[in-house]
């Protein structure tokens, strides 16, 4: 990692003492980190360009000297502090001063090993802001018509995030699944391919070779439309085609290509903000069922990314009893539940516990169940009925991100 440090000091304070205290905290930042800091001092040209830029505020009486600076850096500001020389008082100052001019910050302040890990959290930030930067994500087909709250502010996701959304009417798709033919990359889908041949079901083994021709035709629609990822109206291949796009999304997220289901969009963009801050798509489901005595959720969908789970079977797709739907076991432990608005003004994050899966017949096929701290979220202010689950605990980062969102 590139991180530069920049420096605020006042001229009262005696600067060979000052440049003693500093050398001292970031060598002890340093070894924490496990890596050096590009020490940039008083000059701030190259400010923005790197991995993360610090401002470390080494004394107090430095509010003045921020305030010409201000005008030439862009971006969330982060204050570096020691707590020595009154440069934590100084910072407060700053950040108070940010926020009433629109812009948002935070100070970094602690233990050396507190700061260590928050500079990390903060670079693996901007490095997925950056790799999101120029993303064009595929809405194939308009969202389903019950996705009355999520609705996606197109403008908020260029402005806030670099993405563009593009729009692909489902015929193309339809006219796609009808050419027929490979993609390239496709020895994976094939393995599955293989697998369903020789162990499926009566009920799916005639959905076979048309759950693979929708694989291929969305993979060379990826190709042609230059996407990162993509959400599809699938339940509009139950009548157009006879099949479901279950399989296929459940093939694109294992590649590492955000899959959603229904054309919802705020799922898809929160599924592709997870993967460039985890490196997962995580599972798009909606509580089915909740306990509010007990806080455990019973979360489902009838597609799961084949790399999050220890074991998959198949099923007919739940709620029309055709095509190929997953029916995966995910690991029970650490998960984290994270959900965007449309318009990037709302997140829920929520530190969860993946307790047991489930296979009721009722229910989209792959069903876990989860335990939270409140359940009151689900009931009062709900961001849509889709969420995504992260295996793991992830709410530091998505925080963070969150916050980088206010400018």
């Amino acid at each position: 990692m590139n991180i530069a440090v920049h420096t605020l000091t006042s001229p009262l304070h005696d600067a060979a003492a000052v440049d003693a205290v500093s050398k001292g905290f970031i060598s002890e930042i340093e070894k924490e980190l496990g890596f050096g800091l590009d020490f940039k001092g008083e000059d701030f040209t190259g400010y923005g360009s790197h991995d993360l830029d610090l401002i470390y505020v080494r004394t107090g009486g430095t509010e003045g000297l921020f305030k010409e600076v201000f005008p030439a850096i862009s971006g969330r500001i982060v204050l570096l502090t020691s707590g020595k020389s009154n440069s934590l008082a100084a910072s407060m100052e700053i950040l108070s001063y940010l926020n009433q001019n629109g812009r948002s910050g935070e100070i970094i302040h602690g233990s050396h090993q507190y700061i260590a890990d928050r500079i990390k959290v903060l670079a693996q930030v901007e490095a997925a802001r950056k790799s999101l930067n120029g993303s064009r994500l595929g809405v194939i087909g308009k969202p389903s018509d019950w996705l009355i709250s999520s609705d996606t502010d197109a403008w908020a996701a260029k402005d806030a995030l670099g993405i563009e959304l593009v729009d692909i009417p489902m015929e193309e798709l339809v006219k796609e699944i009808a050419t027929g033919g490979f993609a390239q990359d496709h020895e994976r889908a094939e393995e599955i391919r293989k697998e369903l041949e020789e162990n499926a079901t009566d009920a799916i083994r005639k959905y076979i070779s048309g759950a693979f021709d929708i694989y291929y035709a969305i993979k060379r629609i990826i190709d042609r439309h230059s996407l990162s990822g993509i959400t599809l109206r699938c339940f509009d291949l139950l009548s157009a085609i006879g099949n479901t796009g279950c399989l296929a999304l459940a093939l694109l997220n294992e590649e590492g290509i955000p899959a959603g289901c229904e054309g919802d969009v705020p799922a898809l963009i929160t599924m592709t903000v997870g993967k460039a801050l985890t490196g997962c798509c995580g599972f798009q489901a909606n509580p089915s069922r909740i306990d509010p005595q007990t806080g455990e959720i019973l979360l489902a969908h009838c597609t799961v990314p084949f790399d999050m789970v220890r074991h998959h079977s198949f099923n007919t797709h739940f709620e029309s009893g055709i095509g190929i739907a997953i029916h995966g076991e995910l690991p029970e432990g650490q998960a984290t539940i994270f959900k965007l608005s449309g318009d990037l003004s709302r997140s829920y994050i929520c530190d969860a516990q993946i307790l047991e899966n489930r296979y009721e017949n009722n229910l989209c096929r792959t069903q876990i169940v989860m335990k939270v701290n409140d359940t009151d979220y689900f009931f009062r202010n709900p961001i849509g009925n889709h969420h995504i689950v992260f295996c793991g605990n992830h709410t530091a980062i998505f925080k963070a991100f969150c916050s980088s969102l206010k400018k």
